[in-house]
């Protein structure tokens, strides 16, 4: 069988760490997603401690968190992040522009369809030759938050109070955000590679300082035994997170090695293998393929 050309080295963001990608053997994308998220992880200490809201402003907290997620865009995706930047843009020109009746209706069309013809494009013109860690995915998470922002500003600003429900006057918007408060929320390095899709109120909180209280006041401290605001630390929960984050690494490494999908198209094992073993093993690679999710996802919530 004729060797297989090696990989580590397709992306279309960064090539810094190529070196790593070839000692590791593993693709040079997946590895430039990986250093975003653990970088992320780091800045976001440095973040809380020397960028709290107590120390300066919200602007600078706001910039900040931009800057970063703009960088972190741009080194993993490359000049394919335009489209990211492209469709923050065009959303937020329909923030200012459309009425508030049809804000919400707008946002939603012009984000799932941008998103839509770059799923198309990926399927048609690219034949899914994009990375597995393409741009698509921050894509889909920033459409999740530009049309959730949309319908809250229009719960806010365009319905009676008395008409929305419990949550939705939880989290309306009643005024326009500006353009600084609207790339922090889309762009910031804690969310812009692999979520969470927050809501902006929470997000505003989080900024601002505020996010701790809010929470405690809806669980009623005071009967809680504290006589006054408590300012409690994240480590205990961050720690549990990084386990679980390190274990789904792990499994994920291993399984894949043991179980590679690529042998699921493997001609003698198509030609000498039954079908039900041929599902079964269908079935085992689709499972050992889920724990490099659940290390996205629950490390960005680290964040």
């Amino acid at each position: 069988m004729a060797e297989t050309p090696s990989v580590p080295y397709r992306t279309t963001g960064s090539t810094l760490l190529h070196p790593l990608s070839q000692l590791l053997g593993i693709p040079l994308d997946q590895v430039n997603f990986v250093a975003c998220q653990l970088f992320a992880l780091l800045a976001a200490f440095w973040f809380r401690i020397y960028l709290s809201p107590s120390n300066v402003s919200s602007v600078v907290r706001h910039a900040f968190a931009t800057l970063f997620g703009i960088y972190f865009a741009v080194f993993c995706f490359g000049w394919y992040s335009i489209h990211i930047f492209v469709l923050v843009m065009m959303s937020y020109g329909i923030m200012n522009i459309a009425s508030i009746p049809n804000i919400h209706r707008y946002s939603f069309v012009v984000a799932m369809g941008y998103l839509t013809l770059c799923h198309i494009s990926r399927i048609y013109i690219f034949n899914y030759g994009i990375l597995t860690t393409d741009f698509s995915g921050p894509l889909m998470i920033i459409t999740q938050k530009i049309t959730t922002l949309a319908f809250q500003v229009h719960d806010g600003i365009g319905r009676q109070a008395e008409d929305l429900t419990a949550e939705q006057n939880r989290l309306a918007v009643k005024i326009r955000p500006s353009l600084l408060e609207y790339l922090s929320y889309l762009l910031n390095f804690m969310s812009v590679i692999a979520g969470p899709c927050s809501n902006y109120k929470d997000y505003i909180a989080f900024i601002e300082g505020r996010h701790v209280h809010m929470k405690l006041l809806e669980v009623n401290w005071k009967q809680k035994g504290y006589d006054r605001l408590p300012d409690p630390s994240p480590t205990g929960a961050v720690i549990y997170k990084l386990c679980i984050t390190f274990v789904s690494l792990l499994l994920f490494l291993t399984l894949t090695k043991t179980y590679p999908v690529s042998y699921i198209v493997d001609s003698q094992f198509i030609n000498n293998t039954s079908f039900l073993s041929r599902l079964g093993y269908l079935y085992i690679v689709m499972q050992a393929s889920k724990p490099k999710y659940y290390f996205a996802w629950t490390l960005g919530k680290d964040d």
